[in-house]
């Protein structure tokens, strides 16, 4: 890249970041009712062009096989009526819940007379990196937004034209209820120099969030100037116990693995204890392989299983994001546990079991951002546990984990209220 472009592109991108922060400093001080307003004004036109938006998303699924999309890539990038009308729903759902901002987590008065209180504020700009997924573009915004935090959105080349025909609608309805006008940006430009700029500006931007690939997330993790919230793959367990209800158990691998095999949530390896293993791997193994399911497993495993085939040390760690399932025979419950927090990504583990004191055990020992007893990973969504659009699953510990909504955007300062005292 030639200097002068080089130079351009900086000042591209200093420019978005200071309209950001001067925008977040306008949203700090708006009323949650325009905050509302904005988020069902934009409900309301994005289900009045839908029909652009489709138009727009049918560039990017005829542009997708240069860019080299697998199958399930192409089910994140894909838009229909119905997925158009649950990213309006989910804006809707958004402004229904409680603002975040202001609320005061805890007070006291002091001796002194001193009230001093905690108090729930914004975290101020966030740059949101992400992959190809359309409908990310507005519940980041929504998000954002009702969290009183500029935003400044860069998405994959693989859904440019969809994010754009998303933020179009955003910006119309941001200068129709009167929010400011650079409060949601999406970055112009594809150059992946862009984003190490605009990773160094930590003078304008509270906070990173990257949502894709390993390798996007831990190159942003390498440059960033600011915190970095993150999670690095959904290497996701269900532990099947010596315990469980097979019918039960059955039911849920297969939810978890092939409802939806391209999510962060969807398991990716499956824990058998030694004593149902002979009992419980024909019928799960034959339910796998029915929906075109790889098996990769163990020594025990591929003797039950003629059709498994044997699994690497790597097979353990992999995010596979498709047809393919990690398999191993543990023998005792803390086997399993020692198994899932060596080579799981801290993202959601699950136990199958009707034995109340193995799922406690395995509750309070496994370090994963949800832990879930007798139910699918796939729950492990921000919808699903109330929190309505998330920007994010974070499988970090501080400052946020797990599910990441608008509470979690946002950080505190105390606010101290007197009548004149000093301190002696």
């Amino acid at each position: 890249m030639a200097v002068a472009e080089l130079n351009d592109l900086r000042r591209y991108c200093t420019d978005v970041a200071e309209r950001a922060r001067q925008a977040s400093r306008g949203l700090a001080r708006m009323r949650g009712d325009v905050k509302n307003a904005w988020l069902r004004r934009s409900a309301a036109l994005l289900r009045q062009r839908s029909a652009d938006l489709l138009a727009a998303n049918q560039l990017d699924l005829a542009a997708a096989p240069q860019f080299g999309l697998m199958a399930a890539q192409v089910d994140r990038l894909r838009l229909t009526p119905k997925s158009t009308e649950g990213i309006a729903t989910a804006l809707e759902e958004v402004a229904a819940q409680k603002d975040p901002v202001g609320e005061v987590i805890e007070s006291s008065v002091r001796p002194n007379g001193l009230d001093v209180q905690k108090v729930r504020v914004p975290l101020g700009v966030v740059f949101f990196i992400y992959e190809s997924r359309p409908n990310v573009t507005a519940d980041a915004a929504a998000i954002c937004i009702k969290s009183g935090n500029a935003v400044i959105l860069r998405g994959g080349k693989e859904a440019a034209q969809s994010s754009r025909a998303i933020v179009d609608v955003l910006t119309q309805a941001a200068h129709e209820v009167g929010l400011p006008a650079d409060a949601v940006q999406l970055v112009g430009t594809a150059d992946r120099e862009a984003v190490g700029h605009f990773l160094r500006l930590d003078e304008y931007i509270d906070l990173a969030i990257p949502r894709g690939g390993e390798g996007l997330i831990r190159r942003v993790v390498a440059e960033a100037k600011m915190p970095v919230m993150k999670h690095y793959a959904g290497n996701c367990h269900v532990y099947v116990d010596q315990h469980a209800d097979l019918d039960m158990a059955q039911r849920i691998v297969v939810n978890a693995k092939c409802q939806r095999m391209g999510v962060c949530n969807a398991a990716e390896s499956l824990l058998v204890h030694a004593k149902i293993a002979a009992e419980f791997l024909p019928r799960v193994g034959q339910a796998l392989l029915e929906r075109n399911i790889e098996i990769r497993g163990d020594e025990p495993t591929c003797n039950l299983l003629s059709q498994a085939i044997p699994a690497s040390e790597q097979d353990f760690y992999t995010e596979y994001l498709g047809p393919i399932i990690s398999l191993k025979v543990v023998d005792s419950l803390s086997a399993a546990i020692e198994h899932i927090n060596r080579y799981s990504s801290r993202h959601t583990e699950a136990i199958v079991t009707t034995e109340l004191a193995a799922a406690r055990e395995f509750t309070a020992r496994v370090d994963s951002s949800a832990v879930i007893v007798n139910a699918s990973t796939r729950f492990n969504d921000g919808g699903e546990f109330g929190l309505g659009a998330e920007i994010g699953i974070s499988t970090d510990k501080f400052h946020a984990r797990g599910p990441c909504g608008v509470r979690e955007l946002t950080t505190y300062k105390y606010v101290v209220y007197g009548s004149g005292q000093i301190r002696e």
